[in-house]
């Protein structure tokens, strides 16, 4: 039996990479319902003042169409609090680059409340999107 009944994940997924996949394989040998998170374009250049690569619509398909993943939905806000009123899920799954980010201070404090659990993985070396654009580039 898997720890968690209902997780949840969220992220850009811009030009999609294992990363990207371990994220999701490893939440979902946590729980036995994955909800996804995929950020909308307005919410990225919100936060992270740039464009993604590939358009909101086709990474919500591409993350939908992964077989850990049991629902995606659209991330509009980075209030992952708000998520969780609406989703109700048991933890949260997030890479540990996060870890002692203002943001994930505030939210294990919200959460801890509820008895949410955020676990953090291991951030995959050597790759991410940023990384991929700059390859792209030579």
């Amino acid at each position: 039996m898997k720890r968690y009944k209902v997780g949840y994940t969220t992220g850009v997924f811009d030009l999609f990479h294992v990363g990207h996949l371990n994220i999701l394989r490893r939440a979902k040998e946590q729980c036995d319902y994955l909800i996804v998170g995929v950020s909308t374009d307005e919410l990225v250049r919100s936060y992270k003042n740039k464009q993604p690569v590939i358009p909101f619509e086709e990474r919500l398909e591409i993350v939908a169409g992964i077989k850990y993943v049991d629902h995606v939905v659209a991330q509009q806000t980075r209030d992952k609090f708000a998520a969780w009123e609406q989703y109700r899920f048991d933890a949260m799954f997030v890479g540990d680059d996060w870890k002692g980010d203002a943001l994930f201070q505030k939210m294990e404090q919200q959460f801890k409340v509820v008895q949410v659990d955020i676990v953090y993985f291991p951030y995959t070396k050597g790759v991410s999107s940023t990384l991929v654009k700059e390859k792209m580039k030579v």
